[in-house]
């Protein structure tokens, strides 16, 4: 039981209040021992004081609080026994193993407004150095508390649309997977602008401003009241935070309504300015998800999206994803690669069609991945390609195919030496010097030029102009043969071929497969075949024809005048010991003798 106050209610002596104890004998009793300090003293005291100030007992009840800590009114008491947390600390206190308990707390004025408290509990020591009371100041922190909410307000959004920010953004959606939310789900939707950048270059930053403002402004009157979070991230991306999902169909509807919001054209000073979204949408359970993974996903969901034709939604889909980390990794790896040695070559016979005879080899890079075994040349020429990694890769091809060819020659004196075959990227061309690169190995190696023919694709032979022209130029006055590969898919400007240092084509495997049915699948085909081979012949060039599987195909080929093949009717392609044993004598097929 409380013991009845002494004094009254603004803290001095006089009258009674029920928030007001009597000083305890053991507090009253020190004092007085203390230079004749009496209890009316200390009551005094409390009372005059600016702060809000009391005493706690042993079990956390506030004794003689003064006027201002009773002007916190409800939500007083007992403050140490609010929570587990802090009747712990404050028992931790008495015991002398804390010097001071300190916390925020949040209180009703017997005004009515709410207050905010920062209470520090202090113990008082006895004789011996117990503590069996302890002093509890509590100052107004509201002004602060305020303040700091508005400068938090202002940290965590955007500015220019007022939305929640990217830093608010990551807060909440961390909060929504967290602990506690494990059984339920997640959807995100991740957009951005379809040709902002259009607006901003040509109607200026300030329109671009009002635009994204008023874009904001319709995502958050539409989002809102659904109790999504929409936020802007940054530039023209936005997401939206679907929490408490339903499934994969709540997600998707809502990226129908994100696209719907944005249907009718904006009207921005004077300008009518019609805008679309591309929607990465990412739905998932709660559970094992990261912010991160979560981020990811989308991000890469939205670039399908655009990559997709825009003004759309595209929804995750793991498989497409593990194709393109598989890309991506392949393609950070690809200069590593080269540098740990795990590409190797292989090389196929170019069989002369109507003899049988070797006449060369083309080489064939593998990449002999540690973890996925060996890639083909599809698996990774065009990674290499797009991050510029094909000249390292290919300078190396280059050098290890002269290499071996070189090889060959020395070690088969009595036999025409035949010539290899090395594909190039058109991107060699431009992003190295590849005239400089040849006559270096060419001199290393020691091998003739005339043994090093080079195949760049129709496409990229037929649009060479400038440096690419010169090069080409270049190389065929060095001695080095230059072929046209896949020949039949590209331009096919027969008058620009005339006027290129080509000395062979090779027929695309697409012309090849109908040959040797009966009739002709594609009768056109073999119209357009034969008028190419003879064109090439009257143009002083030799005619090679790809994937040749079958006697057949080879018969027909050779009817109308191709001069050499290549295929698995031939040989597949192999180490360098293939060729080895071809010039040993090992037989290839030729037409005449299977007859």
């Amino acid at each position: 039981m409380r013991e009845r106050a002494v004094g009254r209610p603004d803290g001095s002596p006089g009258g009674a209040s029920r928030h007001q104890a009597s000083v305890p004998a053991s507090v009253t009793e020190r004092n007085e021992s203390c230079k004749g300090v009496s209890a009316s003293h200390l009551r005094d005291a409390l009372a005059a004081a600016g702060i809000a100030v009391g005493l706690v007992d042993p079990e956390g009840h506030i004794r003689e609080p003064n006027g201002a800590l009773r002007a916190f009114g409800e939500g007083l008491e007992p403050l140490t026994h609010d929570d587990a947390r802090s009747g712990r600390a404050y028992r931790e206190l008495m015991r002398g193993e804390r010097d001071r308990v300190r916390y925020t707390r949040r209180f009703k004025h017997r005004d009515g407004h709410t207050v905010w408290a920062r209470v520090t509990l202090t113990p008082i020591r006895e004789a011996g150095g117990a503590a069996r009371w302890s002093l509890l100041t509590a100052e107004d922190i509201t002004g602060q508390r305020e303040l700091q909410q508005r400068l938090r307000h202002l940290r965590m959004h955007d500015p220019l649309t007022r939305l929640p920010n990217r830093e608010l953004f990551f807060e909440r959606l961390s909060s929504a997977l967290g602990e506690g939310a494990s059984g339920s789900r997640i959807g995100l939707c991740y957009l951005d602008v379809d040709g902002f950048k259009a607006v901003n270059d040509t109607l200026g930053h300030r329109i671009g401003d009002r635009l994204l403002s008023a874009v904001a402004e319709r995502l958050a009157m539409w989002a809102e009241p659904a109790g999504h979070l929409v936020a802007r991230l940054g530039g023209d991306e936005f997401a939206v935070l679907i929490e408490g999902s339903r499934g994969t169909a709540h997600a998707t509807a809502v990226a129908d309504a994100i696209l719907g919001a944005l249907d009718l054209p904006f009207d921005i000073e004077g300008q009518r300015l019609a805008v679309s979204a591309s929607v990465g949408v990412v739905e998932r359970p709660v559970s094992g998800t990261t912010p991160t993974g979560l981020m990811q996903a989308a991000d890469t969901t939205l670039y399908w999206a655009k990559t997709d034709g825009k003004a759309r939604w595209t929804l995750f889909d793991p498989e497409r994803n593990a194709h393109r980390m598989t890309r991506q990794a392949l393609s950070s790896t690809l200069r590593p690669a080269v540098e740990r040695g795990e590409f190797v070559i292989e090389y196929q016979p170019l069989v002369g069609i109507r003899d049988g005879a070797l006449r060369g080899a083309e080489a064939l890079v593998r990449w002999r991945h540690p973890e996925l075994g060996t890639l083909a040349p599809n698996r990774f020429i065009g990674l290499a390609e797009e991050n510029g990694a094909i000249v390292q890769l290919g300078r190396w091809v280059l050098a290890e195919s002269c290499r071996q060819a070189r090889i060959w020659q020395l070690a088969h004196p009595s036999r025409v030496a035949p010539f290899v075959s090395v594909n190039v990227a058109v991107r060699q061309v431009w992003d190295s010097d590849l005239v400089a690169d040849v006559a270096a190995i060419l001199a290393e190696t020691g091998l003739a030029p005339e043994l090093l023919q080079l195949e760049l694709t129709e496409s990229a032979v037929m649009g060479s102009a400038g440096r690419p022209l010169q090069a080409l130029h270049a190389l065929s006055e060095m001695g080095v043969h230059i072929a046209i590969d896949d020949f039949g898919t590209g331009y096919s400007n027969l008058a620009y071929l005339s006027r290129l240092p080509v000395r062979g084509l090779k027929l695309d495997g697409s012309f090849v497969r109908g040959f040797g049915a009966q009739p002709h699948p594609n009768p056109a085909d073999e119209t357009i075949v034969t008028a190419l081979v003879q064109l090439a012949h009257e143009l002083g060039l030799t005619v090679t024809a790809e994937c040749v599987e079958s006697e057949a195909q080879a018969r027909r080929l050779h009817a109308i005048g191709c001069d050499t093949a290549q295929g698995w009717f031939y040989s597949r392609p192999g180490p360098p010991e293939l060729i080895d044993s071809i010039l040993s004598g090992a037989p290839l097929r030729a037409v005449h003798n299977n007859a």
